[in-house]
């Protein structure tokens, strides 16, 4: 017997790393097609009020949908990618205050009594390096964006294919049955529905009214920070602090004066606490209650396997796991395990 559970265990892990190289090294279908399932949640219940209450005949609803989203991630694409290419070929310049900061810094330590030098390791910093890593991350984050047409593709077939499964669940099974069935897919259908809508939401006005602030006070590259604080707000604390960091550092090195960093720090800081901590949990509601050590894993696994995207999808993919899993009997104990407490 303990032979078997070896075994078994062994035959798991082997199978959790075919599964993983299988997910890497299909990252071109795979990804588009997880962005429009994603999509996919956030749209059906537009889907569902221009068919079922304004009448209209659902093929021209979906075409509508296609195209007003095609247009909106078009244009916030060539928004941010033509803001990242400015920032990145700004980055240089950022670079020459950085150094002459840190020269006068070094200066004032070097008056003390004995002498200390912690940035020296600075003074190694290519900012050539860095500018020309932004343009490939750049380059990587937009080849994506050209591929909209086959998450479009693959969107039109999900959205056709929606609300066709009870249907078929009543004829498969018995009547009994298959009101379970789809009881049990209703009540995922709409909880995932429910957290993805809530959360773009909420994402979208943090964003917003942080490209604001920004704006207001004259930052460079507001819709960058802008557009990063919505896509790093999915990653729960984490996604919070670096969206806050960023723009803070640049405050820095743009104004060169402390106050204003800091008066930015203190906005987006009552932002993100504001939104995320207090409006964000009440209109969730209970909320799903992840475990931070399942969250993290998430990060770093789907991190890996798909670099930034893979990180803003991370938690999103668990959380659609833990609703799915405590919805079904038999996987309930996979949503406990994945809770808080």
């Amino acid at each position: 017997m303990q032979g078997n559970k070896i075994i078994t265990a062994f035959l798991g892990l082997i199978v959790v790393f075919i599964t993983g190289v299988v997910i890497w090294l299909a990252k071109p279908i795979l990804l588009p097609f997880f962005l429009a399932i994603f999509l996919s949640f956030i749209l059906y219940p537009v889907l569902d009020f221009s068919s079922k209450r304004l009448k209209i005949p659902k093929v021209i609803s979906i075409f509508l949908i296609l195209i007003i989203t095609f247009f909106v991630i078009y244009l916030l694409g060539v928004l941010f990618y033509s803001s990242g290419k400015a920032f990145a070929s700004e980055f240089p310049n950022y670079g020459q205050k950085i150094n002459s900061i840190l020269d006068s810094l070094q200066e004032r330590l070097k008056l003390a009594p004995f002498k200390w030098d912690p940035l020296a390791w600075v003074e190694q910093l290519d900012i050539n390096k860095i500018g020309s890593f932004l343009f490939a991350s750049l380059g990587t984050f937009f080849s994506f964006i050209s591929n909209l047409f086959l998450i479009l593709i693959f969107l039109i077939f999900i959205l056709i294919g929606r609300g066709n499964t009870k249907p078929k669940i009543q004829i498969s099974f018995s009547k009994r049955r298959a009101s379970k069935i789809i009881n049990v897919i209703q009540n995922i259908d709409t909880q995932i529905q429910k957290y993805l809508a809530i959360k773009t939401v909420v994402s979208l006005i943090t964003g917003v009214l942080v490209t604001i602030v920004l704006l207001l006070f004259g930052l460079d590259f507001a819709i960058v920070f802008g557009f990063l604080t919505f896509l790093l707000n999915y990653i729960p604390t984490v996604g919070s602090i670096i969206a806050t960091a960023f723009p803070v550092v640049i405050a820095l090195f743009q104004f060169e004066s402390l106050w204003p960093a800091l008066w930015i720090l203190l906005i987006l800081t009552v932002i993100q606490q504001t939104i995320g901590g207090f409006i964000e949990p009440k209109v969730m509601g209970e909320g799903l209650g992840l475990s931070p050590l399942v969250v993290l894993f998430f990060l770093f696994f789907w991190g890996w396997l798909w670099g930034i995207l893979g990180m803003i999808l991370a938690v999103p993919i668990a959380a659609i796991v833990k609703i799915v899993c405590s919805n079904i009997p038999s996987l309930k104990f996979v949503g406990e395990l994945m809770s808080k407490a």
